[in-house]
């Protein structure tokens, strides 16, 4: 399929670039921080600048922080864009807003090069394993270009629609994680108020109708205490905001993800906006005046 552009070797995207060269594929990486661009270089990347890669490779894949980032990167001075030829695809991983998203599509395909929005869930240990879910919106034709690498990143890939697709269902995805993760929290720290270990009530109810991928993956982590960062508050903070600001430009009051962004503004005073989005917790442990903790482990 060509040599392949990566852009962005944070938490989840340098393990994507690393899954990209197991899998056989000629990758070519920009990223700010050298010494990260160095250890990719060491696995068998090459590397380059923003339109070093646009010259090289025939598909340029982006996973940065946020929308204005990747607007910088594609469309800045000495961007992406400033070097791209008709025919190649550009592929955003990042979580953006659909309207972000949808300006990415129009920008290149005025200059006949593809765009496909394709935001992952699975947050740092899904990228590591390759089993990220890639949810896209685009067109088939790019889309199809691009399997051979969502296989390499994925267990799943979907196209949902056309431009923008992509990035409403992160966003769907987004309430559904976080309120999970909020409400796991809360129930925990209503046992553990209440005299009973939070890790055998997560052990008794994991089978049964509350058992879900985020109640394995973070229940565990809360009765540990450990915050480390798959997914920070402050990334997952971002995509928040994103999911009410896209709601209010189409008019879908969201009182429980409005309730979870005062939860986070809440973590945010109280300096916990890097911690792993387990640390939920720690907002309604301050509220009853109690810490999740379990010698169960």
């Amino acid at each position: 399929m060509g040599k392949l552009g990566f852009i962005g070797l944070g938490i989840m995207g340098r393990p994507m670039a690393e899954n990209l060269l197991k899998g056989g594929q000629q990758v070519m990486v920009s990223d700010l921080n050298e010494a990260v661009v160095e250890e990719l270089r060491k696995q068998g990347a090459e590397s380059g600048s923003y339109t070093d890669l646009a010259k090289a490779c025939d598909i340029i894949f982006t996973i940065l922080p946020t929308g204005a980032i990747v607007q910088e990167v594609l469309f800045g001075e000495n961007g992406v864009a400033s070097a791209l030829r008709p025919g190649q695809v550009v592929c955003d991983m990042s979580s953006v807003t659909p309207g972000e998203s949808q300006t990415c599509y129009r920008r290149l395909k005025e200059m006949g090069v593809g765009f496909v929005d394709a935001p992952v869930s699975g947050g740092e240990p899904g990228a590591i394993a390759g089993t990220l879910a890639i949810m896209c919106g685009g067109d088939q034709a790019d889309f199809d270009r691009l399997m051979p690498a969502f296989q390499c990143m994925g267990s799943s890939a979907l196209l949902i629609g056309g431009p923008g697709a992509g990035s409403v269902t992160k966003l769907a995805n987004q309430i559904i994680v976080n309120l999970n993760i909020a409400a796991v929290s809360e129930a925990l720290v209503l046992a553990t108020k209440a005299g009973v270990d939070p890790m055998k009530v997560y052990r008794a109810i994991r089978g049964g109708l509350a058992g879900s991928t985020v109640l394995d993956a973070k229940a565990p982590m809360m009765c540990a205490r450990n915050f480390k960062p798959g997914g920070t508050i402050r990334v997952n903070h971002k995509d928040i905001k994103n999911v009410l600001a896209t709601a209010h430009e189409i008019d879908v009051p969201l009182p429980l993800t409005a309730e979870l962004f005062e939860i986070q503004q809440a973590l945010k005073v109280s300096g916990h906006m890097d911690d792993d989005h387990a640390g939920y917790v720690q907002y309604f442990e301050q509220l009853a005046g109690v810490e999740v903790r379990s010698e169960a482990q």
